[in-house]
């Protein structure tokens, strides 16, 4: 599911940015942990009231392995390896900590669950600042037979639900505000660009899985954005979002964008309207990007293309890949049914409803040494 979406490498020096620490104090210092405690507290609140959600929708909730055969097939997340040891010396195997319990969770689907929720804590190289770190904990949840619109409405009860337990009426993040209990805002992707960027995106799309970069390269040095040697037209794209579209979102109320080029979602279906598109969206507030929820790709073959045409971008950009999990492909090819999914930040939510700056904030311990 990725999300809590983190983006190429074009975003990798915001990734890096010192995250904003206690005065200095180690974490575990007590005055540190007492600066801590209200957005603990709050976040404790949030918790419970998210549980209290699921369970009145009627869901289950699960425990997945963070250790997998393959940690997310994203190209530009980077992943913890390990190694799993048996009682012989030969007997070694690598494995991940996950980036997402996607693939785990999807296999319960097949199994049978029509409605599963999961709070897991999942692993992400590379990533620091004031809204990332490298373990963190994601909210992830599955619909069997829904489509992912529906994924509003819960989106829409999780955060109404969390502002109240952390007993606020509205979110301020930044400068910015955000009313969770006002009518929110669906905005399509397209939309977005035409009006904050003035820019036609379908016009510089053909529906490919690697389109050809040059129309919409002009079209951002048009408007002073600058495109770099070897930018990918999905790399552009990810340009434009930063610098004129992303920092309006949610501000206000909350926005749903929709409607993301299909070859921005590999695990997504494409939308029966027009196949250029995709069945996904992301939830933003304060300008802050909380959820990403796809309409979930259910054919093994597509979806196996997808996976080989993301590893071999990864390997060209980064010179790695990451294995594919053929058991999860198995079970597609056993029967997954058409079903909707989504991951939301968990952090970042407590962050909203217990008035955090950082994420830091919102954690007991960051992860030790970073």
């Amino acid at each position: 599911m990725h999300p809590h979406p983190f983006r190429p490498s074009i975003k990798s020096a915001h990734l890096m940015s010192a995250p904003i620490r206690s005065a200095e104090l180690p974490p575990w210092h007590p005055e540190a942990l007492a600066r801590r405690r209200p957005y603990l507290a709050a976040r404790g609140r949030v918790l419970n009231a998210v549980r209290r959600v699921f369970e009145d929708l009627a869901f289950i909730e699960v425990d997945t392995p963070a250790l997998q055969v393959s940690p997310g097939m994203e190209p530009h997340l980077q992943a913890f390896a390990t190694e799993l040891r048996g009682p012989h010396p030969d007997d070694r195997r690598p494995l991940y900590l996950h980036t997402s319990p996607e693939f785990a969770m999807k296999k319960l689907l097949v199994a049978g669950l029509p409605r599963l929720w999961q709070l897991a804590h999942v692993y992400r190289n590379g990533e620091r600042s004031g809204t990332h770190a490298p373990e963190f904990s994601m909210l992830e949840w599955y619909r069997a037979g829904e489509g992912y619109r529906t994924l509003i409405d819960d989106c829409r009860e999780l955060l109404c639900a969390g502002a109240e337990a952390g007993g606020r009426r509205s979110f301020s993040f930044r400068g910015m505000t955000c009313d969770p209990f006002a009518p929110w805002r669906v905005l399509t992707v397209p939309d977005a660009f035409r009006e904050y960027a003035g820019i036609d995106l379908m016009a510089t799309y053909d529906g490919s899985h690697d389109p050809d970069p040059a129309a919409l390269a002009a079209e951002a040095a048009r408007i002073g954005i600058t495109p770099h040697h070897g930018d990918r037209w999905e790399d552009i794209v990810f340009r434009i979002m930063f610098d004129r579209i992303e920092p309006h979102l949610g501000e206000g109320v909350p926005c749903v964008l929709t409607d993301y080029p299909l070859c921005m979602a590999a695990l997504s279906r494409p939308k029966p309207e027009d196949p250029r598109l995709a069945e996904r969206f992301e939830l933003y507030a304060c300008g802050l990007e909380l959820a990403n929820a796809f309409g979930e790709l259910t054919d093994p073959a597509v979806q196996r293309a997808r996976f080989e045409a993301d590893m071999a971008l990864k390997e060209r950009l980064y010179g790695e890949r990451f294995p594919v999990d053929e058991d999860f492909l198995a079970a597609l090819e056993h029967g997954m049914p058409q079903s909707s999914g989504i991951a939301m930040g968990f952090d970042r939510l407590a962050m909203l409803c217990g008035g955090a700056e950082s994420i830091e904030q919102v954690l007991w311990l960051p992860v030790a040494g970073v």
